[in-house]
């Protein structure tokens, strides 16, 4: 984290606005005990343990992957619902290939000249070896999914008792939620931008977690 913060310390607000953050979470259908941190569509589970049924829709709830990337002007986003690991080769062959790749080429998305800032600067590709994972003041795309968790949340608990618990309900209000931040560029750009401070907090802090 602090070589990271030394490595960047030189960047202008503009030069952040190039990046591409990106980041890959889960969402549930019911609440798992012991998983704090996971987002919750049901509110605990004593709210079904009177239903032999629902109880066993809790046991064997089904799980959505998402994976999203983000540029100061939109975000992709690529959905995870039928069974596939993220494996190095499913990441390479789907996520990057068939997704991300294709997405940054396109001018509409991006802003110039990323791919000249990343020449410059001797950047081909940040991995997790470089950008540390699960560091919500290092990377804003975890800010996108909390933002995108808080919204489905409250969409699925508008919904009637049994479609809270349904995987399709489930995926129809993420797709809603992730369609209706596609183009949000204030908020990219108000991330993006945070980077200076964000950076600043965590060199204050010798590299340990922040308030951000």
């Amino acid at each position: 984290r602090l070589w990271l913060c030394d490595w960047l310390k030189d960047w202008t607000v503009e030069d952040f606005l190039h990046l591409a953050p990106s980041g890959e979470f889960y969402v549930w259908t019911a609440r798992r005990p012991n998983y704090q941190n996971d987002r919750i569509w049901a509110r605990s589970i004593e709210d079904i343990e009177k239903d032999q049924r629902y109880r066993e829709m809790a046991k064997n709830q089904s799980c959505i992957g998402i994976f999203i990337v983000f540029t100061c002007k939109r975000l992709l986003w690529v959905i995870k619902d039928k069974g596939e690991s993220w494996t190095d080769q499913y990441f390479r062959d789907i996520i990057l290939t068939q997704n991300v790749f294709l997405f940054l080429k396109n001018e509409d998305n991006v802003i110039e000249p990323d791919e000249h800032l990343l020449q410059d600067n001797y950047v081909k590709f940040w991995g997790n070896d470089n950008w540390p994972g699960n560091s919500p003041d290092l990377n804003v795309a975890e800010r996108i999914g909390s933002i995108f968790k808080d919204e489905v949340e409250k969409q699925m608990l508008s919904e009637t008792w049994y479609n809270r618990y349904h995987v399709d309900t489930l995926k129809m209000h993420i797709e809603n939620v992730l369609t209706s931040m596609k183009e949000d560029t204030e908020l990219f750009e108000t991330l993006l931008c945070s980077y200076p401070s964000r950076l600043r907090a965590v060199k204050t802090a010798n590299g340990r977690h922040t308030d951000y």
